[in-house]
């Protein structure tokens, strides 16, 4: 037997081959992922990190909340930031938008905000005596909308428009929002008289509803003591620029990037698919939110300094994608149960891929 190997040595290469291929074939997930393409995603971990630092001594135990913000930014998507006052909604906002050397726009929302206040209006040039568009506020790369839900409904679709088309027509001309184009707007869920709820389908507009809560004693001790001294605010107005739109833009290209194995993909698939099928549902989620979590589940690894997807990434996103597209059924609703424990149990209901 060793004589007819050595005499025929094509025989125990072919056979060396065949298995050598059946054994690829076995490989469990983890080596798939290492035999695909790697993705260079240090340089966006590396400007999240100098950015949290940087953040750190202004928004005090807030690290999660910049990075689902950040997420949303290099996703191209939008975020509506829920929360009672004076917990640094409009601080966060701010400070995100100093940490990006881009233009920064804030619009107070009023009862009496019209659709032109926002995107602009026309204004009679008395040299050329030619009416000449006048761009308007929204167009910055940042974006703050302060109270979205006191405006008028007009003028809350007019924004909704400029937040999914990235662009606006005026008089038959169109007009491109420059890149990034991030809009954080703000919300306050007590105080409801005389505000104009968002409805469900410009909810949708935004990829996160990001609730912000009371900080821990531990943070509140921390506030006081970096700002027992900083009255005028010193120490937010010194931020410096970190990011560069056009360092954005190309992270965004670096993130489509990621990997995501189509076993992640089917859960994100059937954790949406369960929302429209769930007795404590009224109303499920959309397809939109299926992109909304791989998107966002594909920038939070990357912003970790992984060029894959993991469960806990998408289970991550899962809350702020999903908490504002879901409608509670009614009994659920009366019973005062908060959307985030039925995201939860659905989350634990489907099965997560090994």
């Amino acid at each position: 037997m060793e004589n007819n190997e050595e005499m025929h040595p094509e025989k125990t290469n072919q056979a060396q081959n065949i298995e050598n291929s059946a054994n690829a074939e076995n490989n469990n997930d983890e080596s798939v992922i290492d035999s695909a393409p790697r993705i260079n995603v240090n340089k966006i971990a590396k400007a999240v990190e100098s950015m949290q630092q940087s953040l750190a001594p202004v928004l005090i135990g807030q690290e999660q909340e910049i990075e689902l913000m950040l997420a949303a930014l290099f996703t191209g998507g939008h975020v509506l930031l829920e929360g009672l006052p004076g917990i640094a909604k409009t601080l966060m906002a701010k400070s995100l938008a100093k940490s990006i050397s881009g233009n920064f726009s804030r619009i107070q929302f009023t009862p009496d905000l019209m659709p032109s206040d926002i995107t602009g209006t026309s204004v009679f040039n008395l040299k050329d005596s030619e009416f000449h568009f006048r761009k308007g506020p929204i167009f910055a790369n940042v974006v703050l909308i302060d109270e979205v839900n006191r405006a008028p409904a007009k003028t809350q679709a007019a924004l909704m428009e400029v937040m999914e088309e990235k662009q606006i027509t005026y008089d038959g001309i169109t007009y491109t929002m420059d890149k990034p184009f991030f809009v954080i707007a703000t919300q306050n869920p007590i105080e409801q008289e005389g505000t104009y709820a968002l409805p469900e389908a410009q909810l949708d507009r935004f990829i996160f509803r990001i609730k912000m809560n009371y900080p821990s004693l531990e943070n509140e001790i921390k506030i006081l003591q970096t700002y027992a001294e900083d009255f005028n605010g010193e120490i937010a107005s010194s931020l410096k620029p970190i990011m560069h739109p056009v360092s954005i833009t190309e992270a965004m290209h670096i993130i489509e990037k990621v990997h995501l194995k189509d076993e992640l993909l089917r859960y994100i698939a059937a954790v949406v698919d369960r929302t429209r099928n769930s007795g404590d549902l009224f109303l499920g989620a959309s397809p939109r939110a299926s992109l909304g979590i791989l998107r966002s589940s594909k920038a939070l690894a990357a912003i970790k300094g992984r060029d894959f997807v993991t469960p806990d990434d998408i289970k991550t996103v899962a809350f702020p994608v999903l908490n504002h597209r879901v409608i509670l059924a009614h009994e659920r609703e009366m019973e005062g149960v908060p959307v985030e424990d039925i995201i939860r149990s659905i989350l634990a209901s489907v099965e997560v891929p090994r």
